[in-house]
């Protein structure tokens, strides 16, 4: 395993090789750490139950809920980022990176509108519609993923490398939402 500094971090990932061989631990993490529990029932059901209820949103109202979300951030009582991380779900994913040994910085799920529906933790934004995380996976298809570029995350405060896969109904196979994994950069080599 390499130990890399913060300085290091930065003038390799600026090299072609290394970033491919960034690309292939992702790859390597997400076929034998996250698929097997990326479809677990009760994500699917968590983001098929919310998809009903903001299936016919606006984006003005989209817009609302995470202008509220922003402003709910750091607060001692907010109802909700309460309900995106007091739920079953949530519960789930805290389990997937208690189980990670530290790999795994921080998880959440996205329903069809890109808004999240469980989190680990508190995410810096609720609609993640706009970012490559989710407009590189549902959008996509029912398989597509996304690895993002190592970078400081302000939620975990540290250096990681984001997963993203859409997820699916399991019975139609449509895509349903979505799921982003933060994966400790220095784990990954």
């Amino acid at each position: 395993m390499r130990t890399l500094t913060i300085a290091s971090l930065f003038s390799l990932i600026a090299m072609p090789a290394f970033a491919a061989d960034y690309n292939a631990a992702m790859e390597s993490y997400l076929e034998t750490n996250i698929r097997n529990w990326a479809q677990t029932p009760v994500l699917v059901e968590a983001i098929a139950n919310q998809n009903s209820e903001t299936s016919g949103m606006s984006q003005a109202d989209v817009d609302a809920l995470d202008l509220q979300w922003r402003a709910e951030v750091g607060e001692d009582q907010s109802a909700l980022i309460s309900d995106v991380l007091s739920n079953d779900a949530a519960d789930f994913l805290r389990t997937q990176i208690e189980s990670s040994g530290g790999r795994i910085t921080e998880i959440f799920i996205m329903d069809a509108q890109g808004l999240n529906v469980a989190a680990s933790g508190t995410t810096s934004d609720m609609w993640q519609g706009d970012e490559a995380k989710f407009q590189m996976t549902y959008s996509v298809g029912s398989d597509a993923v996304h690895f993002g570029e190592i970078e400081l995350d302000e939620s975990s405060q540290r250096y990681q490398a984001q997963i993203s896969l859409t997820i699916v109904d399991t019975e139609s196979g449509a895509a349903i939402g979505a799921m982003t994994v933060g994966v400790d950069a220095d784990s990954l080599m």
